[in-house]
């Protein structure tokens, strides 16, 4: 067995969006992978048969990141960039999508048709009609409605506006998305025979999700309008095709709704949160929406989880289809406890959870009575599975090379009670060659959120560093997902109760584990994490040494020059500058940056707009006003998640600087 090194990770294979088609005997997914000459990823789709138990590559010109069955079961419609021209128009600014087809059984790819349009998501009406989605500018004209020199004219004044931006409305940036003021996500109908595009929503709805019925024949929308401040509430819209009308449903008061769909009798169903209780964090619940009234009649009173998959991983890429409407049942994925599972939901109420193994769900599909899955299991990296009659199967092996040839360390559970009640789950990893009675220096990592979960699931990072002979330790703290909304609640509280259990769970670790050398354990976290880092160095000097990652530091600049800081800020504090600053500042790590000593790396990426770099740059510079041993390494051309998707010589540096600023403090 060879030890796991810094950058295995550029051979590890990430798997993402995975499909039925109609008969169910293939799945289709994508499968991604690092390319350090070109330093990104390429992908590429791949099909796995049933019938004759075997997965095939289906294409291979490394740009093919998404796609959708067409009806006929035989053919796979995707989106790529393969041509000169394609590549040069896009350089030119032309807002283009070109959709190939290739049959799963053999051949080339062919294009099929062009859209005007960079089309985001897309999804088939019939044999020549397609449902799609695109992001405008209120301010821009959309060039497919312009003449030829028109738009010649038109690009042109963009090229020219391209040195400077022009802000009305916040969010005006989006982390992974750049600049976003006045941008808004419209639903078009496409005729692939006619090449008719018909827009069915006008510019000033922003369209957050679209779910056809089982017909076809009508879409539910859920979508918000604003001017000047987007708020976190939405609404739903009823998209009739044939009429190609849509209408707002009437609000009942203030909503948060994240699925819906309608029902072969023409009912809705919701999934979504008022917020009164718990805030943005609260856990949504399913509802019955009469669609003329709006009125919602609550059918899941005693659901508390998140709908969604909160298993923290870096061995990721892509990710899949959250919610599915299937005869009558939406499907979802949710954390409960430290593990994410499949569930299902009716129009009466009732849940039942469909997978039953701990790890993570990362993307699934469903046909009848069976389940596809991308996930991870144990500590093997992401593969292909299938649930059937509650067994589950592994399908592929894109990652088994790992487990075979790699040294990996196993998690041990510790669970710890904090507090009266309040059980935190953790887990340590031992060093390679762990010998008793020998000392060990140790990383204590922190994950983000904060409603977020770190679980028994493969963990690169953490896995080189026991490699690197580190013990490591982690646990879900109060503010974590999985235990229910009052668990995840931390409003107001930000560096009390969650460093309170933090700072019991490193005791524990210690008692239980007295090869750790307590002079020689650093800590590091990004985004929660980055700020728990900030806040813990303020606080106490046990830590030999820190890495702060896409931190924050100052809930006054968090709230008002990030893309989210301005609800999430006063949702998460429960104050502004303007009602009470004191708090804001109370619960601010920059505040106590005079009472540092612990030597602090800081992460950040210049691009990050959820913790913008301000965050970073404050705390770096109050530790070396005072004196303190400081770094900050800006990686160019990233944002938020650089540690998960960046380009992978930037992830290579990333890792490369924090264990290099541990050895130096750890290992000395």
């Amino acid at each position: 067995m060879e030890r796991l090194q810094l950058d295995d990770f550029i051979h590890y294979q990430f798997l993402s969006g995975i499909e039925f088609d109609k008969t169910g005997r293939y799945v289709c997914f994508v499968v991604h992978k690092a390319d350090l000459e070109d330093n990104g990823y390429k992908s590429n789709l791949w099909i796995y048969d049933f019938a004759e138990d075997r997965s095939f590559q289906l294409t291979a010109f490394g740009e093919e990141r998404s796609f959708i069955w067409l009806d006929d079961g035989q053919h796979i419609l995707f989106s790529s960039v393969r041509t000169n021209q394609y590549q040069e128009a896009k350089k030119e600014g032309q807002e283009q999508t070109v959709f190939y087809k290739i049959n799963i059984r053999g051949g080339e790819a062919k294009e099929a048709f062009q859209v005007p349009l960079n089309v985001e998501t897309i999804e088939q009406i019939d044999e020549n009609r397609f449902l799609l989605t695109a992001v405008i500018n209120q301010e821009r004209p959309e060039l497919w409605t312009l003449s030829n020199e028109e738009q010649k004219e038109e690009l042109k004044r963009r090229r020219e506006e391209q040195e400077f931006e022009v802000l009305e409305e916040i969010p005006y940036w989006q982390n992974g998305r750049g600049f976003t003021s006045l941008n808004r996500t419209r639903v078009y109908l496409y005729d692939a025979v006619s090449n008719q595009l018909d827009p069915l929503t006008d510019q000033d709805l922003d369209v957050e999700s679209v779910t056809l019925n089982q017909a076809r024949t009508k879409a539910l929308l859920i979508g918000s309008r604003f001017i000047g401040k987007q708020a976190q509430t939405n609404s739903l819209y009823v998209l009739d095709l044939e009429s190609k009308s849509v209408r707002e449903v009437p609000d009942q008061g203030p909503f948060r709704c994240v699925a819906g769909y309608i029902t072969a009798d023409g009912q809705g169903i919701c999934c979504g949160s008022d917020m009164a209780r718990y805030g943005l964090n609260e856990n949504p619940r399913f509802y019955l929406v009469d669609l003329n009234t709006g009125h919602r009649t609550d059918l899941t009173p005693q659901w508390d989880r998140s709908v969604w998959n909160s298993v923290g991983s870096d061995c990721r890429y892509g990710g899949g289809q959250s919610f599915r409407y299937i005869q009558d049942h939406l499907y979802f994925v949710s954390t409960d406890g430290f593990s994410s599972y499949v569930f299902k939901v009716d129009g009466k109420g009732s849940v039942t959870q469909l997978t039953k193994e701990t790890g993570s769900v990362d993307a699934y599909c469903v046909h009848e009575n069976s389940i596809a899955f991308i996930g991870l299991r144990d500590l093997s990296l992401q593969e292909v599975y299938v649930l059937r009659d509650n067994e589950e199967e592994r399908l592929t092996s894109f990652n088994q090379w790992v487990l075979e040839q790699k040294t990996v360390a196993r998690l041990e559970p510790l669970s710890v009670e904090t507090a009266p009640d309040v059980l935190i789950d953790g887990w340590v990893m031992k060093p390679l060659g762990w010998e008793e009675g020998k000392n060990y220096p140790a990383i204590f990592t922190i994950h983000g959120g904060p409603k977020a979960v770190f679980g028994s699931v493969f963990f690169h990072e953490m896995q080189y560093w026991a490699n690197e002979g580190y013990c490591v330790f982690f646990c879900n703290p109060r503010g974590s997902d999985g235990k229910g909304s009052e668990f995840a609640d931390i409003r107001g509280k930000y560096g009390t109760i969650d460093y309170h259990d933090l700072m019991v769970f490193a005791d524990a670790v210690l008692a239980a584990y007295p090869s750790i050398d307590q002079t020689r354990v650093g800590v590091t976290g990004g985004s929660y994490g980055g700020f728990m880092i900030n806040w813990i160095i303020g606080h106490t000097n046990r830590f030999k040494a820190a890495a702060s990652q896409r931190s924050i530091s100052n809930w006054v600049s968090m709230g008002w020059t990030t893309d989210i800081g301005y609800y999430f800020t006063p949702d998460q504090i429960g104050a502004t500058p303007w009602t009470n600053s004191e708090k804001l500042w109370e619960h601010s790590p920059l505040k106590y940056a005079d009472r540092v000593q612990t030597p602090t790396l800081f992460i950040h990426s210049e691009e990050d707009y959820r913790c913008w770099l301000v965050e970073g740059l404050q705390m770096f510079n109050a530790l070396k006003f005072h004196g303190v041993e400081a770094r900050l390494c800006l990686f160019k051309g990233e944002n938020h998640d650089l540690s998960r998707s960046g380009r992978p010589k930037q992830r290579v540096r990333r890792l490369r600087e924090i264990t290099q600023w541990f050895n130096k403090y750890l290992k000395a």
